[in-house]
């Protein structure tokens, strides 16, 4: 099945970065602060006419609109503008510099964050984290997670994936009997023989080497992963095979869990919606409906208030 993104942020055209940014400073000047057209323009422009936006606003008012909106909004809704003025890239280095820092680590948002990457947007992601905070990103989390789990993640931030699109039917049949030798056929898990597939492989061959693994063992990978590993391995493996089969199925997930029970987690919930806005957050909506029997919308709208609700909604294209 082909995977079809549906993004519900395009460019705006025709696009004015000098009205916009005229607009944006009369609705933070004076007293109070109009909110409504800060959402109104923020969550309708691509990231790349964000950025023009900034600097036509720096050029203009000699001011950083960063420091502006930070000094003007506050709480959940100004993390939202905030991840939407911030380059993609950069935005998600953030994310993963967080869940690495003090005390223990957010092994949930290095898995989200990596092993959902192709390996064109994994050196993007580590060449932006160097720059930015002058370590490697390999070395840092080879300091924060262990075992099993940081061997997967050490392979596919040193990025030996092989390119999008690369299959290999021949190998896939191969790649499924060493699946099979490693975990059911044997006693105990050859961890080492998962890794080296799941982070080498291109997502399109990991669709062929999976479909081959069903006809050979009979059962699906999902299943020989749940007997096999458990804890963060097993999650990031299911991560992988998820965002093989159904990258929006996944972030639904994710959103979902961010969500349910009491408190919502703010953190990921406004990640994968600003993350994904400009790739396939309409896609992720429509799995969301699909799976949960309700709207992705009706979620976050009971689950958030305020201007915070409201950009996050606008950001879903509004329904």
């Amino acid at each position: 099945m082909v995977y079809t993104p549906i993004p519900t942020v395009v460019p705006v055209s025709p696009f004015d970065a000098a009205a916009d940014s005229q607009t944006l400073r009369a609705a933070m000047k004076g007293f109070g602060t109009n909110e409504e057209e800060i959402i109104n323009i923020l969550t309708t422009r691509s990231n790349a006419q964000r950025q023009q936006i900034k600097s036509k606003y720096e050029a203009e008012f000699d001011r950083d609109l960063i420091d502006d909106l930070k000094s003007e909004l506050g709480g959940k809704f100004e993390d939202v503008i905030i991840g939407l003025m911030t380059p993609l890239v950069e935005y998600l280095c953030q994310h993963l510099h967080n869940a690495m820092a003090g005390m223990g680590t957010d092994e949930d948002t290095l898995t989200e964050i990596l092993c959902t990457k192709s390996n064109e947007e994994m050196h993007a992601i580590v060449k932006a984290y160097e720059n930015k905070y002058g370590r490697p990103l390999a070395e840092q989390m080879c300091s924060e997670t262990s075992g099993h789990y940081r061997r997967l993640l050490t392979l596919i931030v040193t990025g030996v994936r092989d390119a999008a699109g690369t299959v290999d039917p021949g190998r896939a049949k191969e790649a499924a009997a060493e699946l099979y030798a490693a975990g059911e056929a044997k006693l105990g898990t050859d961890e080492e023989v998962f890794n080296r597939i799941m982070a080498h492989s291109s997502f399109d061959q990991l669709s062929l080497v999976f479909e081959e693994y069903k006809q050979l063992s009979g059962q699906t990978i999902e299943q020989a992963i749940k007997h096999e590993m458990d804890d963060e391995l097993h999650d990031a493996m299911m991560a992988l095979v998820e965002c093989v089969q159904s990258p929006a199925a996944y972030f639904a997930n994710r959103l979902y869990k961010a969500m349910d029970g009491m408190g919502t987690d703010d953190t990921t919930l406004i990640r994968i919606v600003v993350s994904r806005s400009e790739i396939d957050l309409g896609t992720i909506k429509d799995e969301f409906e699909r799976i949960y029997n309700r709207t992705l919308s009706s979620a976050i709208t009971s689950e958030t208030s305020g201007d915070y609700k409201h950009a996050l909604i606008a950001l879903l294209g509004g329904v």
